[in-house]
């Protein structure tokens, strides 16, 4: 069975909210999605706009939900390709025939961060951007958001980029020493050379250290609470989650599994 390049799925966490977002994305995704809008043409829309109307069947014989559309063309949007993001209820027979509607109109279900992935290949970013948009999706605490959303933004990507850039030049200027190795010329200065391979190295240790931080963050650290029987044990571990996670007794051993 062929399918079209175009994608869909709901843009939401599981479970029941007042609204949910359906994205459609791909080369057909304003065709597809006015195939089961009824209101205005969204092929003649403006990018970047907000339309009212109503999801129907394909055959339009069925109304499905009351819908606000929102149109984002190529190349100005998330994927670089022509999406729509469908806000209708969130009730997920609603969600579900949305859905089931787009497919039988030529979409098909995307597959797990498969919006991120086309994001990456259409350069529009990059792996570690793409990567820290799952981490903030399963971020926990503020920490983990922070450090997420600066990588989001591009604050890694951007330092290897510099130092990229910093390598490239002074390779140039040591190849173009070599061609002119002859005459005696030297382009790229020894002491200027020898400093700024001190400073690469320190900026390498810099970015090593702050993922060894991050990772910590987003992983957190495995710590053992070791001390003799009733020193007190299941009673710090319960104060530090807030939770009565382990059982606090008089008697020695009550705790023996790992927790």
């Amino acid at each position: 069975m062929i399918f079209s390049d175009t994608i869909v799925a709901p843009a939401t966490a599981a479970g029941i909210g007042a609204l949910a977002v359906i994205r459609v994305s791909g080369t057909d995704a304003l065709t597809i999605t006015s195939a089961v809008f009824k209101g205005k043409d969204l092929t003649l829309a403006p990018s970047h706009t907000v339309h009212y109307g109503f999801i129907t069947t394909q055959d339009k014989t069925e109304l499905i939900d009351e819908v606000m559309v929102a149109v984002f063309k190529a190349p100005k949007s998330f994927t670089s390709e022509n999406t729509t993001e469908i806000s209708c209820h969130g009730s997920p027979l609603v969600v579900n025939k949305i859905v089931e509607a787009l497919i039988a109109a030529g979409a098909r279900l995307a597959k797990p961060g498969e919006f991120s992935l086309r994001a990456f290949i259409n350069g529009r970013i990059n792996l570690a951007q793409a990567e820290a948009v799952a981490d903030i999706i399963a971020s926990e605490n503020d920490m983990q958001h922070k450090v997420a959303l600066q990588q989001m933004r591009g604050g890694f990507a951007n330092e290897l980029q510099i130092l990229r850039q910093q390598l490239i030049d002074y390779t140039a200027l040591i190849e173009l020493e070599l061609d002119f190795g002859e005459e005696d010329v030297e382009f790229a200065k020894r002491e200027q050379l020898i400093a700024f391979i001190d400073n690469f190295s320190a900026h390498i240790t810099e970015l090593i250290h702050s993922f060894k931080a991050g990772n910590a963050i987003k992983e957190g650290i495995p710590i053992a609470i070791i001390g003799k029987p009733n020193a007190g044990k299941s009673t710090l571990l319960n104060a530090l989650l807030n939770e009565e996670r382990a059982i606090v007794s008089d008697i020695a051993g009550t705790t023996r599994d790992t927790i």
